[in-house]
């Protein structure tokens, strides 16, 4: 049953050790694991690769086939129904044009005596995108992936995804790869395919960014590989966080609740109210149709460990609690929103009003959906078009301009005992 809590400090207490849910014991062991894999790959290639894949996934490829083929991506487009790629292309068309006001511009600032100053962006020569596989596929990830590093106009992405049960890549996943842009499929995941995409193999080309959730092998992975290519975010495991009035719907409030449940034993699903009629009804809800819930059981865990209702004395304090708490998801399904939407300052994606699911966001709005979890959100923003691009400074002094601050710049590389520095400027001026 999920629980009700009442006390302002065994709330907060609670809302840390959820936070905190993924700093255990194990760490140092999975950390230990995930850098021999790294090593390994690093040494012998494609053979690790493929060793790995029989060891962890059970499945056994090939050279040959360890990257996608075009006609298995033909075959894919047979494989699902017209309504679902209607849909992928309706979410592709919506993120994509979200994405593309987002799209950072080069400038240029022209000031006195001929001093020109500005930023160049250009994207990263090839992005690698890691999609979950395991306990289901998800195709809306590849769209949330793919399309920013497409809109960046990354001329190689590559992605990598584990193998099913019988050796291939869900059809749906392959679709949507090929419907957001992907130049190249491989079927392989876990820590082993991070470090292939971090260092390159015979068959895997090295990327410069990483991007994509994962379980926590490939979360420690990315952490690993940091430095030598860039990453999007170490994602842990999902999170909601819900505050409703009492003018909110308790069966909605209570699906949306295990709509988060269901994804990973691991994810939290939070509500905090001001209102103890809506607690004890939402309470009851979520009893009621776990009941009947395809992943019960995976889902039931997850509420008993990492489901909580607080009950507060306002939604100011709702709203405190949330930014304590930094949620990946926040939906405000009360009576104002946007009024309470001003009192938030953490949280990866808002999702506003009774009519606003955190489903939309998942599938097609337009927003991304890869975002900062356990309290990342406190510094960290979501996936977009800036992860795959970097700027260079322009900066241009004429010889009048140069003059000028001449001895400032002497003056100061003379103070960090830096005489060559001081010496680059008088040897351009009469400063010598």
């Amino acid at each position: 049953m999920l629980r009700i809590i009442t006390d302002s400090v065994t709330a907060r207490q609670e809302l840390q050790r959820i936070s905190d849910r993924t700093h255990n014991e194990q760490i140092e062991t999975q950390s230990a694991i995930v850098k021999e894999i790294i090593a390994t790959v690093r040494k012998r290639g494609d053979e690790a690769l493929l060793e790995y894949t029989e060891k962890f996934d059970g499945q056994t490829i090939t050279k040959e086939n360890l990257k996608v083929s075009g006609s298995e991506i033909d075959a894919a487009y047979q494989q699902i129904s017209p309504e679902l790629l209607k849909a992928i292309q309706l979410a592709g068309k919506k993120i994509e044009a979200f994405h593309r006001q987002r799209v950072p511009k080069s400038w240029v600032k022209f000031e006195d005596d001929n001093v020109v100053l500005g930023r160049r962006y250009t994207p990263v020569d090839r992005a690698g995108l890691y999609v979950p596989g395991g306990r289901a596929s998800y195709p809306s990830t590849v769209l949330m992936n793919a399309i920013p590093a497409k809109v960046a106009q990354v001329p190689r992405i590559a992605m990598v995804t584990p193998p099913s049960q019988d050796g291939k890549i869900n059809p749906a996943v392959l679709v949507a790869a090929s419907e957001a842009g992907v130049t190249e499929i491989y079927r392989v995941g876990g820590a082993q395919a991070v470090a292939a995409l971090a260092y390159g193999t015979e068959t895997i080309p090295k990327v410069d960014v990483i991007t994509g959730p994962g379980n926590i092998y490939v979360t420690l992975a990315k952490k690993e590989v940091y430095g030598t290519v860039g990453i999007d975010s170490l994602a842990g495991p999902s999170e909601v966080l819900i505050i409703a009035d009492g003018n909110a719907n308790a069966t909605h409030v209570a699906v949306d609740l295990l709509a988060q449940a269901e994804h990973d034993p691991m994810a939290a699903s939070i509500l905090i109210t001001d209102c103890g009629v809506l607690a004890e009804k939402v309470q009851t809800e979520v009893t009621r149709l776990l009941e009947d819930h395809p992943r019960r059981i995976l889902t039931e865990k997850s509420i008993a460990h990492y489901g909580v209702i607080i009950l507060t004395e306002n939604l100011t304090e709702a709203a405190e609690l949330s930014n304590l708490f930094a949620p990946e998801h926040l939906e405000l399904e009360v009576e104002s929103p946007w009024e309470l939407v001003e009192h938030i300052r953490h949280a990866g994606a808002i999702f506003l009003g009774n009519s606003t699911p955190e489903a939309v966001g998942d599938y097609l709005a337009g927003p991304n959906h890869t975002l900062p979890t356990s309290g990342a959100a406190r510094y960290a923003s979501a996936l977009g078009v800036e992860t795959f691009m970097k700027y260079s400074s322009l900066i241009e002094y004429s010889p009048v301009a140069l003059q000028k601050v001449s001895k400032a710049i002497i003056d100061l590389a003379t103070a960090e005992g830096l005489a060559s520095h001081a010496d680059s400027v008088k040897f351009r001026t009469k400063n010598h």
